[in-house]
């Protein structure tokens, strides 16, 4: 494994927990919960977001390993009959759902060989992708995901 496949896989160890961790320390669930900056979803949404894309991006994992050049769409949430389910849990298990992901997430990741990396699937906006880019493209997501949460549970934060 590459010195970048190891600097991913690391980020992909860290970012979820280390953000969660520092950025919704002492926050109520209340606040995580309500729906701050108007047609904006709730920090709590946003993290049960990511708690259903973990499935989408595993379950794309796995095409990408079993068949040559597989085609994804454009995941929306609202689109996803799914989605529902994970926006009305209660936090604590949208946090316990999303923390069991992510470690079968890296669990699988740390599995995969160099070739594997190499392989490609199709985004439907982004074109072929190696799994390494769609793994870069998951923390992005993630991330942008992860700043909507800030922005949520911090606004006007004394």
């Amino acid at each position: 494994m590459s010195d970048l496949d190891l600097s991913r896989l690391q980020r992909c160890e860290t970012q979820l927990r280390d953000f969660l961790d520092e950025a919704l320390a002492g926050i109520p669930v209340e606040k995580i919960l309500e729906r701050v900056i108007p047609g904006k979803w709730s920090a709590h949404e946003n993290l049960a977001h990511l708690g259903r894309y973990h499935e989408i991006f595993q379950e794309r994992i796995e095409r990408i390993l079993t068949e040559p050049n597989p085609a994804f769409t454009r995941y929306r949430a609202e689109d996803d009959p799914r989605w529902e389910a994970w926006r009305t849990l209660a936090h604590k298990e949208v946090a316990e759902k999303l923390a069991s992901l992510r470690e079968q997430l890296v669990t699988k990741l740390k599995s995969l060989t160099a070739e594997d990396y190499a392989r490609t699937g199709i985004h439907s906006k982004f074109g072929k992708m190696t799994l390494a880019l769609w793994l870069e493209f998951f923390l992005v997501h993630e991330a942008h995901h992860l700043y909507a949460v800030l922005q949520q549970v911090r606004r006007d934060h004394p």
